[in-house]
């Protein structure tokens, strides 16, 4: 029954932000956004304490202003989300722009296909709906939701986008493999794994883990592998791709490793530019009292 009500409740409210009018809506967003950060709870002290370490030369009065525009980020993230579907792909291409888009368009083009690394910034629903809209397609992974309503809603949400979603469990790299010898389009959110099967990585200086996924697929199936920084614009939002380059030297596990801390180096790079629109709310690094365990969130 909870999550039935829970479910309801999250569905009358993504019709109404679809129905207001989009000032209003953006408002109450924002409104939000403010309101959480004033009640301090535990998203917003992780939230803080992850900023700090990305911008260590911040005062504390800028660390709290980073949290402010960091958390009016990620309620942007979600209005947007919930009325993206009823835009017009006109608004969607005039609202994105991008930096070094051959890496993607021209692998594609030449039927090479592409898997895209990217840090949950700005809004990856809108680059992968823009991509789409070009008329490349595109596949990905989504960690199942609870209730489960609400996970086919969001699967049926993007796959109206073009998206073609994979549930993330243990059959879906055995998919990912499949279509990256397709040349498919692939983009893998893989800013973190506090998974034993996640790779150990220095990301800020400090020890975090990000998933092996996009290294795998390339280094398995040889299909380009590019990071992409989305984001956000006074008008939509920005995507900035950087190739991956890599050593052919070296064993699988060993190129594994280089790539997966490649990734990582350009994670900081897009990051430390715009670090209000990093969405980390959830626990990153593994230092201090981390321990390996299935509750490791905390």
């Amino acid at each position: 029954m909870k999550a039935r009500i829970s479910y309801i409740a999250y569905l009358s409210g993504w019709w109404v932000v679809r129905k207001v009018p989009e000032k209003w809506a953006y408002s109450l967003f924002s409104w939000i956004s403010d309101s959480l950060v004033r009640r301090n709870g535990k998203s917003i002290q992780r939230l803080r304490s992850n900023l700090a370490r990305v911008t260590p030369e911040f005062s504390k009065s800028e660390l709290e202003e980073l949290v402010m525009q960091s958390m009016r980020s990620y309620m942007r993230y979600w209005c947007d989300t919930f009325r993206i579907q009823d835009w017009s792909t006109s608004k969607i291409q005039s609202s994105v722009t991008t930096t070094n888009e051959n890496l993607l368009i021209d692998p594609m083009k030449q039927g090479q296909g592409v898997v895209i690394a990217l840090p949950h910034s700005g809004n990856w629903d809108h680059a992968g709906a823009y991509f789409c809209s070009l008329g490349i397609p595109l596949v990905t992974v989504a960690e199942r939701l609870k209730p489960e309503a609400l996970f086919l809603k969001f699967l049926q949400h993007r796959e109206s986008m073009g998206f073609e979603v994979l549930s993330l469990d243990n059959r879906s790299f055995a998919t990912l493999m499949k279509r990256a010898r397709e040349k498919r389009l692939i983009a893998l959110v893989a800013d973190r794994d506090l998974s034993q099967s996640g790779i150990d990585v220095n990301f800020f200086n400090y020890p975090a883990r990000m998933p092996a996924g996009p290294a795998l697929l390339h280094i398995k199936t040889g299909i380009p592998i590019v990071v992409a920084h989305v984001s956000y614009t006074q008008n939509g939002i920005h995507i900035d791709f950087e190739p991956v380059e890599l050593s052919s030297i070296g064993s699988d596990e060993e190129r594994i490793q280089q790539c997966v801390q490649e990734i990582a180096r350009l994670f900081e790079k897009g990051i430390k530019g715009r670090p209000q629109d990093w969405h980390m709310l959830q626990r990153i690094w593994i230092d201090g009292d981390f321990a390996d365990r299935k509750d490791a969130e905390v």
